[in-house]
């Protein structure tokens, strides 16, 4: 009795010792988890424009919608060089969105919206594709006045919508 129990312990043992080193490699399959699987957010496109109260900029995202973060910087700068970006403004954005990648495998770019741009908007003056580097996308945006914005995704397509508020321009 002592026997079998022992047989059926090691027996449970190995099939969980192998059970669990085929959890790793499932897990490597999802983008998610594995580091050289490339992020499952591609950015290809960014586009704006204005209506009465505020500017709006959208950035076309295909796949699922990355983490997005803005904040607000001093200089703009290209990521990864740190070459000062030439975009004329006082006030000026970062946007980045992580995981995300603008290239495919083969380094060849995926975004086909404008990399360098002066707008004419109420608020929003110009935008910059500024880095795609090490699984993040990164924009910057330029104003003459302090922005006040809100950021969130819109699904179906999937795309990451920035709303900066200005006076009410039509009415």
């Amino acid at each position: 009795m002592h026997h079998h129990r022992s047989r059926a312990a090691i027996i449970a043992g190995v099939l969980l010792t192998a059970a669990g080193t085929t959890v790793p490699a499932s897990a490597a399959m999802q983008p998610e988890t594995s580091a050289k699987a490339p992020p499952s957010a591609r950015i290809v496109n960014a586009r704006w424009a204005g209506h009465c109260t505020f500017d709006r900029l959208v950035i076309d995202v295909r796949g699922s919608a990355p983490h997005v973060s803005v904040n607000p910087i001093k200089t703009l700068r290209y990521d990864p060089s740190g070459k000062k970006v030439p975009l004329a403004g006082k006030y000026f954005l970062g946007i980045r969105l992580s995981p995300a990648v603008a290239h495919d495998a083969a380094g060849n770019s995926l975004y086909k919206g404008p990399r360098l741009v002066k707008i004419q908007l109420s608020k929003l003056k110009g935008l910059a594709l500024t880095g795609d580097f090490e699984g993040v996308v990164s924009f910057g945006s330029a104003f003459q006045t302090k922005p006040t914005y809100k950021v969130y995704k819109l699904h179906s397509p999937e795309r990451v919508v920035l709303d900066f508020k200005h006076g009410n321009r039509c009415g």
